[in-house]
């Protein structure tokens, strides 16, 4: 019972959480100041009459109170629909399966490997605390966390791909092939420096977070007595101090894919990516209301599943949470 009643309040939490994201979506959008008919005719704006404008305000309920608008989306939603986009001319789902699938190795190659770099880093930053590689590795963090994601990244495209010529200049693939044509490794060169270039940007956090505890354990009365007893400063940390600094690295982790997802909207629209931030972007500037409430909850949900993978962790790494639950 009290395991049933704990995923029963988790989950009306997470229920609360999306609805209260998706009405503040639709309210940031119902204040933009771009008008959807507008954004739906593009180039031909100039050539549609007000017979045209208004067939369209009818087709996709542009005309409708905004309440009956939302109350109208979240009727689609709880029959299992997420609408239909009239960016992409398709149903959301299929645009979000599709688009995620291009996002999905981007998000998760930066994801593991910012939170693997940002630990290790942050381990060595605390270990030789105020020495020259500390300085270094603080020095790295402090830069990062304060650097622009899209300036970052149009230096290393200009760098490395303009320069230099190692890596693509743009997209998932070479232009004008299919997908399948594509091959793995292939795929691999032209997320090389997307990857590179979001890993760096997500790592600051997670190494000063890490590095703080690291010092903490340090001058800690657990590190005093190993020390007495005649351990090294890296046994210290390898026995004790990777186990104390990774439950809040972990926290971190999970916390950033929200924050990551946003850094991945920045970095697409560089590299010309075609993921599910350039979709979002895209809707945005187009008031494609249904696509972007859709890509909100999904982020909203990426973001829950995350902590709640935290949660889980927690319980492998600290025993004492084990005996607890």
């Amino acid at each position: 019972m009290p395991v049933i009643r704990l995923l029963s309040v988790r989950l009306l939490r997470m229920a609360l959480v999306l609805l209260c994201v998706a009405g503040l979506t639709f309210g940031l959008m119902l204040a933009s100041p771009i008008d959807p008919i507008d954004a739906y005719l593009g180039p031909q704006i100039a050539q549609a009459s007000a017979e045209q404008r208004e067939l369209i305000a009818a087709r996709w309920g542009f005309d409708q109170p905004p309440l009956m608008q939302f109350g109208h989306w979240l009727g689609q939603l709880a029959s299992g629909e997420l609408g239909w986009s009239h960016v992409y001319n398709q149903p959301v789902s299929e645009v979000i399966t599709q688009r995620f699938q291009g996002s999905l190795a981007l998000l998760g190659l930066a994801w593991l490997l910012s939170a693997l770099l940002g630990f290790a880093l942050g381990v060595l930053a605390g270990v030789r605390e105020q020495s020259s590689l500390d300085r270094v590795i603080s020095g790295y963090a402090y830069i990062t966390a304060a650097t622009p994601a899209f300036w970052l990244a149009m230096l290393g495209l200009l760098l490395f791909s303009v320069t230099l010529g190692w890596t693509p200049v743009c997209c998932a693939g070479p232009s004008g092939s299919l997908r399948d044509e594509v091959s793995l490794v292939t795929r691999l060169h032209h997320l090389a420096l997307p990857v590179a270039t979001l890993t760096l940007l997500s790592t600051a956090p997670i190494t000063l977070h890490t590095r703080a505890r690291m010092r903490e354990l340090m001058a800690s009365p657990v590190a005093t007595q190993a020390f007495a007893q005649g351990a090294s400063r890296w046994e210290v940390a390898w026995r004790h101090g990777a186990r104390h600094a990774c439950l809040p690295a972990i926290t971190l982790a999970c916390a950033s894919l929200g924050e990551l997802f946003g850094g991945v909207m920045l970095i697409e629209q560089v590299f010309a990516y075609p993921g599910l931030g350039r979709a979002t972007v895209e809707a945005a500037l187009r008031s494609d209301v249904p696509l972007l409430m859709a890509i909100a909850l999904f982020t909203a949900l990426l973001v829950s599943l995350g902590n709640a993978t935290a949660d889980g962790l927690y319980r492998l790494i600290d025993p004492r949470l084990r005996r607890q639950g």
